[in-house]
């Protein structure tokens, strides 16, 4: 018998993705985000061959979208595909990291600014409702609701921009880095809970350049400490 990989060892630890109802859509981008995010948190490392049919498994689809979604973390730089031997996990520096942390706070805080003129005060509502329904998660261990009002905020505020090709772009860089790895950071929530309210207050006051730096700070907070946190799990345990 074979022995078994890194991915299905993973794969019997956690088990699969749950599947939705209905149809599923994207099912290679499906893939590229359940693999990006075994390689984020180091549970495959740099030099580690990934088969498909443990993959396959883990996200209810067949060979093809793992193919394709394969393709996908090629192009952002994740894997390599060796010919005649298939996908293995790329390096993945701490410099990398903070360069993924450094281009989105540099689109986050550019919508910023601009939404600071255009954010209208059913907006600015909505952002104080979300940092309401925030705090009370937190407050009860709430994972999913945390994770789910973190991404409602900052979608708010790149919408408010009305600068849609801008959004786009910040989207493919945020797709890298998984919405769970931000509540993962020690201390990340609470320097959301700081930084939140500071924001809608320079949003409400139209204060566009201290919207942006806010941003700008607030994001690139968590770059060291999700460093230190994966460098604690063993990512870069070769590294000098």
């Amino acid at each position: 018998m074979q022995p078994k990989g890194k991915v299905e060892r993973v794969v019997e630890t956690y088990g699969a993705l749950p599947r939705p109802s209905g149809a599923r859509q994207q099912l290679s981008e499906d893939v590229a985000a359940y693999v990006r995010e075994l390689i984020i948190s180091g549970s495959v490392l740099p030099g580690e061959f990934l088969r498909t049919e443990p993959i396959a498994a883990a996200v209810g689809v067949s060979n093809t979208p793992v193919r394709e979604g394969l393709l996908i973390l090629a192009g952002e730089g994740f894997v390599e595909l060796v010919p005649r031997r298939g996908f293995v996990v790329s390096a993945f520096s701490p410099q990398d990291v903070r360069d993924l942390f450094w281009a989105q706070a540099a689109f986050a805080g550019e919508l910023a600014q601009r939404a600071a003129e255009k954010i209208s005060e059913a907006e600015l509502d909505h952002l104080r409702e979300v940092l309401d329904l925030h705090q009370k998660a937190l407050e009860r261990g709430d994972h999913e609701t945390t994770v789910r009002c973190g991404h409602d905020f900052h979608r708010t505020i790149n919408l408010a921009a009305d600068s849609r090709r801008l959004a786009m772009m910040l989207g493919g860089i945020v797709k890298q880095l998984p919405n769970r790895f931000y509540n993962d950071i020690e201390g990340h929530n609470d320097d959301t809970m700081e930084a939140h309210p500071r924001i809608i207050d320079a949003l409400a006051s139209r204060n566009g350049e201290l919207a942006a730096e806010l941003m700008r700070a607030h994001i690139m907070s968590g770059a060291d400490e999700l460093v230190s946190q994966l460098s604690k799990q063993g990512l870069w345990a070769e590294s000098p």
